[in-house]
């Protein structure tokens, strides 16, 4: 709505002082408010009477060089501009996905350094890394032993124990 129209809602009643807004000029002054349409036309024969009424006895000729010829480059410039607008659209939204999910991984980090002071207390990093330490040196001791010749002696101690279990 514009300043000089008076709202459908009411709201600028009061503000009527009882004077009309005159016509923006001279020409629509003496326009014949008949021939003024304010919708559209059933048809197209509609359409060219009514435009006879208004000025069917105007030349054209003079005025109108020659006709204006839109060509395949107007809508393929447009179709450009558009796919244009999408890439930037496309890209912004891949910006606002990488920051969330920096965002997100930078959680999951506190999150984890969290737990594991819950879990270990102070410096649990350093005593996962004993741990993990502990567990090599074990596992490398225990691959050193004979194991097959343990295995052989303690085999049959372990049936014999096993015989007894079920025998009572």
């Amino acid at each position: 709505m514009f300043k000089d129209e008076l709202g459908v809602t009411g709201t600028n009643k009061d503000m009527r002082d009882g004077v009309e807004t005159a016509p923006a000029s001279f020409e629509e002054a003496s326009i014949n408010p008949d021939l003024i349409r304010r919708e559209g036309f059933a048809s197209e024969a509609e359409y060219r009477a009514y435009i006879a009424t208004l000025g069917g006895d105007a030349p054209v000729g003079g005025i109108v060089e020659e006709p204006l010829q839109v060509s395949d480059g107007h809508a393929l410039e447009g179709h450009l501009r558009d796919l244009r607008e999408e890439l930037e659209n496309l890209h912004a939204r891949l910006h606002v996905i990488q920051r969330q999910a920096a965002t997100v991984v930078a959680e999951n980090v506190r999150w984890a350094d969290a737990s594991a002071h819950a879990q270990l207390g102070n410096q649990p990093w350093l005593k996962l890394a004993g741990a993990m330490a502990a567990t090599f040196v074990v596992t490398r001791g225990i691959r050193r032993l004979p194991l097959g010749a343990v295995a052989t002696t303690a085999l049959p101690l372990v049936v014999a124990a096993m015989n007894r279990k079920f025998a009572r």
